[in-house]
């Protein structure tokens, strides 16, 4: 009886810790936006200087031999500081490249991100800390989930679902600890958090409970474990992969000459080609794990069921989720897709991870039916 109310109790800890977490997250999110709002009025945008009283030098240099025209502008900051903009051309082509702000998503001046004032940094660091603490409140709760069974947290899609947003907030915090210039990821990273969140407590939610008797095995720390930490790294990868298609487009706008909307929030991010690079990255360190989830999943169906593999919807596309990053890997490394095309292969692999989460679970039946909704 006092073992029950132990139990009790700490499974409403946990429900306590996730809504506090979601509230600090939702702080968060304000300070990021807030950032996001005024963080370019600390800066210079290249295409108001001629309406300013702004120092300005423009450089020029051509290189005969390869047909290849560079302009670099340099704008002097009220504050102090630089931003420059470098458009490279081809003489004789249409093709034009712009790299803003120092290339590398370095800041052009003050402490934060490109263009940032100090107000507007304040407030991405204030939001970075809370970030951090919400952070902590969401591995409390999980942890006290899993304490009130006494087993893994994540047999349901709730807990599945808390897990994963954990994940992806865990990832962006371990990329800005290893002084990873990735701030901007902040915002979309949070929202999502709040939106995986929001869905799990109003949807998914289900009591905390043991599990069938199928889960009760040391599979589950394993398979499922290396499951999230998969979800969470190929998410921080789709991320980069649409900021980078929304900053090509911006690019090569501006090196129209075109007229470009939000452009004090694009000039914040990295250059596309850091981006594009950063989703690269990502996916391929990753990729090799999510091969051993699928492995220790098989190894884990043998021992359940007793067969390796029965192409249950779960294990199909699992499968197919591995064919989809497999190929945008082997696109990148041998066919040498780079830009636009290999994007879209990236975002299509992760929509089927993506479904093979949400769409099997809830609206396909199957070995892996254990939704709990």
């Amino acid at each position: 009886m006092l073992l029950a109310q132990v139990n009790t109790q700490l499974a409403q800890t946990s429900n306590n810790l996730i809504y506090s977490a979601m509230a600090v997250y939702t702080l968060a999110m304000f300070a990021q936006m807030i950032e996001w709002t005024f963080g370019a009025k600390g800066g210079v945008a290249v295409r108001s200087a001629q309406q300013s009283t702004l120092a300005e030098t423009v450089a020029e240099s051509a290189d005969a031999a390869k047909g290849v025209r560079k302009v670099t502008v340099t704008v002097a900051a009220q504050g102090g500081g630089t931003t420059t903009l470098t458009r490279t051309a081809l003489a004789d082509a249409g093709a034009t490249t712009v790299t803003s702000g120092r290339g590398d998503g370095a800041p052009a001046d003050g402490p934060g991100p490109a263009g940032t004032s100090e107000k507007a940094d304040l407030a991405g660091r204030i939001a970075v800390s809370l970030t951090v603490l919400g952070l902590l409140l969401h591995v409390g709760g999980v942890v006290t989930r899993g304490l009130s069974v006494m087993r893994w947290p994540w047999g349901n899609m709730y807990e599945f679902s808390c897990a994963f947003a954990l994940m992806m907030v865990a990832t962006y915090v371990a990329m800005l600890a290893a002084k990873k210039n990735v701030r901007w990821l902040g915002l979309p990273v949070v929202i999502a958090a709040l939106l995986f969140l929001g869905i799990a407590v109003t949807v998914l939610y289900t009591d905390s409970e043991q599990l069938v008797p199928a889960l009760h095995s040391y599979w589950l720390g394993i398979h499922v474990s290396t499951a999230i930490i998969c979800g969470g790294a190929f998410f921080a990868a789709f991320i980069a992969t649409g900021t980078y298609l929304l900053k090509d487009r911006y690019e090569h706008r501006v090196a129209a000459g075109l007229t470009v909307r939000a452009a004090n929030f694009m000039d914040r991010l990295p250059a596309s080609g850091t981006l594009d690079k950063l989703s690269y990255r990502i996916n391929a360190l990753v990729f090799p794990l999510w091969t051993f989830t699928i492995i220790a999943g098989a190894i884990w169906a043998e021992a359940a069921w007793g067969k390796y593999w029965e192409w249950d919807p779960k294990e199909t596309w699992s499968f197919i989720t591995w064919v989809a990053y497999a190929a945008y890997l082997h696109a990148r490394a041998t066919a040498g897709w780079r830009g636009r095309k290999a994007a879209y292969l990236a975002l299509l692999a992760f929509a089927c991870w993506l479904f093979n989460y949400y769409g099997v679970n809830i609206f396909v039946t199957g070995k892996h039916s254990y939704a709990g909704v």
